[in-house]
């Protein structure tokens, strides 16, 4: 979509991604990067580290089951997707808004790492397909916890975890 914020992200899986299958049958896995800036202070002629950014992540459908299989906690990663803004419920009813990462593309940075590359079988689908639009947040299977995205209208689809807003 025309418009759309973009951006590049580096930095390290901060736990395992998280897999998980939405009521029409696709797989999505959650993630969060840890992306600290450094600069180098010329007095003091050392590196010093800025404040981490935590950023939130998403990617869907095949995508998302390589991702699960081939990336662990601590590996370094170059996430690019679009921003999303989502605003959901906590169990005590106060609306809080997030901002996501949906991934278009991951990899491991080859920075600090060498990784081999293995080629999954071939699935029917044309290169750089994605499967069609992805399925709105309201579609995602309900947590555990019971946690579930607040609708457009504003409406409450069951409780909500507080801590973590996936």
């Amino acid at each position: 979509m025309a418009g759309e914020t973009v951006i590049t992200v580096v930095g390290n899986l901060t736990d395992d991604p998280e897999l998980r299958l939405t009521p029409s049958g696709d797989t999505v896995a959650h993630f969060t990067v840890a992306s600290t800036p450094r600069t180098f202070d010329r007095q003091s002629n050392e590196w010093r580290d800025a404040e981490t950014l935590f950023l939130r992540c998403s990617v869907w459908r095949q995508e998302a089951e390589h991702t699960a299989e081939s990336l662990t906690r601590g590996t370094r990663v170059i996430v690019q997707g679009r921003l999303r803004q989502r605003t959901y419920e906590t169990r005590e009813g106060e609306r809080r808004t997030v901002i996501e990462l949906e991934a278009d593309e991951i990899g491991p940075s080859l920075r600090f790492a060498a990784v081999t590359i293995t080629k999954p079988p071939h699935t029917g689908v044309p290169a750089g397909a994605r499967g069609g639009p992805r399925p709105p947040a309201e579609d995602l299977v309900t947590r555990p916890d019971g946690e579930r995205p607040v609708s457009a209208e504003g409406g409450r689809h069951g409780p909500r975890e507080e801590t973590d807003p996936f």
